[in-house]
């Protein structure tokens, strides 16, 4: 039987989805270090016509404010922008603009902040179905163990999109 050939010069698996240390642009000193310094960035780009056009009609779909802001700001981060905190600290100044644009365009948005309207005691649907879906858990779960288990005797034949047809 003959040998295959290796070769030993091939990328190691995995190597395409890494790069070198500093090549990422978050992975170098930011452009702009200060709060003031990535405001003074923000502001002209927001309030460019075309850019708040765009803000205008994401912000007529619902999205919310804070949305908006923190994706913004999160791709300016990844882009080497600025860091994470003054991103953090420059978030609540966006939503703030952003605001303003909308209520100058006559436009209602849903800023995210806010809790949700309705009765703030009212549990969830979701957090009620976890709970019951608990507790039929292990209510199975003492049944079983009391019990000897029901086999249905109609359901012989295996089901599902695999099962065999005769």
């Amino acid at each position: 039987m003959e040998m295959p050939e290796i070769s030993l010069d091939a990328p190691i698996p995995g190597q395409s989805l890494t790069a070198p240390l500093g090549d990422r642009p978050w992975q170098n000193p930011a452009q702009y270090a200060t709060p003031e310094e990535a405001l003074e960035f923000y502001i002209p780009k927001i309030l460019d016509p075309i850019y708040s056009d765009q803000i205008l009609d994401v912000l007529e779909t619902g999205m919310p404010i804070t949305v908006i802001a923190n994706a913004l700001q999160s791709v300016m981060v990844m882009e080497g922008k600025h860091t994470i905190d003054v991103g953090i600290l420059v978030a609540p100044v966006l939503i703030e603009l952003i605001e303003l644009i909308a209520e100058n365009a006559g436009i209602k948005y849903v800023k995210g902040t806010d809790a949700p309207e309705g009765d703030k005691e009212k549990i969830s649907e979701a957090k009620i179905s976890k709970v019951i879906a608990k507790l039929k858990s292990a209510e199975g779960e003492k049944a079983v163990t009391q019990e000897e288990p029901v086999v249905d005797k109609e359901q012989d034949e295996p089901t599902g999109l695999m099962a065999r047809r005769t």
